[in-house]
């Protein structure tokens, strides 16, 4: 489901008009491997995002996201940072821009597969050896994996 429910009951409102949406990103170790996704919308590689449904908690968020597009099973290990992305433009011209939770999360099980139409890949991946791709998202990587800080807080 790439476009949550209520957020087309919002769209019949405000149109294309910029939203501020909670998001999560999962990222998913597993020894020394990292889980990503090749996204279906761009072709990029990223961590497991998704949208918080009202009302969900941001942690119970993660899980689900990447169970619903991986079909792998996760415990969310601690939330690793906090931050307001920029302003986009989705491709069907929606404007959005998301408060995002970055949680580091360990394997638990399942066989890493794309379960819905959100991605054209899944793959682990060595941490010495990701494949290319957007600065922000290797920015949460690297703080997901930075175990021996506290929850990064954007001060400025």
């Amino acid at each position: 489901m790439p476009v949550p429910d209520f957020i087309l009951e919002l769209r019949r409102y405000v149109g294309r008009a910029e939203l501020w949406l909670p998001g999560v990103t999962a990222v998913v170790r597993r020894a020394e491997e990292l889980l990503l996704v090749r996204r279906a919308d761009n072709g990029q590689w990223t961590p497991v995002t998704g949208i918080i449904d009202p009302g969900e908690q941001p942690a119970v968020a993660a899980r689900r996201e990447v169970l619903e597009e991986t079909g792998v099973r996760v415990e969310v290990e601690h939330l690793a940072w906090v931050n307001a992305g920029p302003s986009m433009v989705h491709a069907n011209g929606d404007q959005a821009r998301y408060l995002d939770h970055c949680f580091s999360c360990r394997y638990v099980d399942g066989e890493a597969h794309v379960a819905d139409d959100e991605s054209c890949d899944v793959r682990w991946f060595p941490v010495s050896g990701l494949p290319p791709m957007r600065d922000i998202f290797q920015e949460r990587i690297a703080c997901a994996l930075e175990r021996s800080t506290p929850t990064r807080f954007e001060r400025h």
